[in-house]
Formats: structure tokens, C-alpha cells, sequence
């Protein structure tokens, strides 16, 4: 078992000496605009996924697959001497789903979008079924009954509790003799 700090620590350095690697040592014309997005280790600290994406289209996405895993023994070197660690783990990169999931996500708000315009569109000239505001307000009176003047009242006092007031009928052991 291992450290999970000490995991996601190394995965973190691996991150950044990757991308610094790519920046700056490697020259293959075939990479294109390549951003490390995440990297993940497993518990044994022996291999590490390097996930990222690339700015273009399909085209460029495989040339830059393809130059990845030609420099892959060059990154792990680089990883290897800048990490310390006793056993360098080795690399896959794996592209990021990333873009995809935000264009997805994209094209669902814009159809969310269209759906409430046309929402908006067929209530613009719609008149309200009942009232416009529906609720009362403080001093409106509608009927000019006094609150507790009900016509059908259950007690003969008005309390509603029955003929004693105490709530439990006529003889006082909740039972009726009526």
C-alpha cells in the first residue's frame, strides 16, 4: 500500500515535467498544440496515464498521438531524473475526452436556449388564466368578513371544543350521552 498523498504529489510533478519537456526539448514537427490536462498514477507508483488534448482536428490529433509515443523513452528519462523516485514509472498518454464532453455540453444549452425562445415566443401575447396576480395583499378586503365569523360552527360557544369548552364532550370522559 502507498502513500495516496505521495501519489498524487508525483502525479503532479509528473505533469509539469512533462510539459516542460514537451515545451522545451522536444522538436518533433508532427506535435501540435499539446496541453497535459491530467496525470494519474496507480498505488504501486509504477505507471503513470498522462491525459491530454490538442488543439486542431483529427488530423493533427493523430500526428501528435504518434509523436507522443515516439518521445515517450525521452519524457520518462526526463521524468526519471527530475522525479528521484527509484523506479520511473512508465508513461501512456491517453487523449482527454475533455473538448468533447464541452462541445456536448454546448450544443445542449444551445437547444435548451431555442426551446425556452420559443417558450417565450408563444407566451408573449398569452393572457393570464385567472387574476394577473393571484395572491392577496395586506389591507385588501375582499369580502368585509371579520376573521372567525364562519357560518357553520361546530360548538355552540364558538370555540369548536363542544357544549363545556374542555374538549371531551358532555360528561368530561370523552364520551357522548347525547
Amino acid at each position: 500500500m502507498s502513500d495516496t498523498a505521495r501519489a498524487r504529489k508525483l502525479a503532479d510533478r509528473i505533469r509539469v515535467v512533462v510539459a516542460e519537456t514537451l515545451q522545451r526539448r522536444i522538436k518533433d514537427p508532427r506535435l501540435g498544440y499539446v496541453t497535459i490536462t491530467d496525470t494519474r498514477i496507480t498505488g504501486d507508483l509504477r505507471e503513470a496515464t498522462v491525459f491530454y488534448t490538442v488543439f486542431g482536428d483529427d488530423e493533427e490529433r493523430a500526428a501528435s498521438a504518434a509523436a507522443l509515443e515516439s518521445a515517450k523513452g525521452v519524457l520518462r528519462s526526463e521524468v526519471g531524473r527530475q522525479t528521484g523516485v527509484r523506479f520511473t514509472p512508465t508513461l501512456t498518454f491517453v487523449p482527454d475526452a475533455l473538448p468533447e464532453n464541452a462541445r456536448t455540453i454546448d450544443d445542449l444549452l444551445a437547444k435548451a436556449r431555442e426551446a425556452d425562445a420559443q417558450v417565450r415566443e408563444a407566451s408573449s401575447g398569452a393572457s393570464y388564466a385567472g387574476d394577473a396576480d393571484p395572491y392577496r395583499k395586506p389591507g385588501e378586503d375582499e369580502d368585509d368578513e371579520e376573521p372567525g365569523t364562519d357560518d357553520a360552527e361546530p360548538g355552540a360557544d364558538g370555540d369548536g371544543l363542544g357544549t363545556d369548552g374542555d374538549g371531551l364532550g358532555t360528561d368530561g370522559k370523552g364520551s357522548s350521552d347525547v
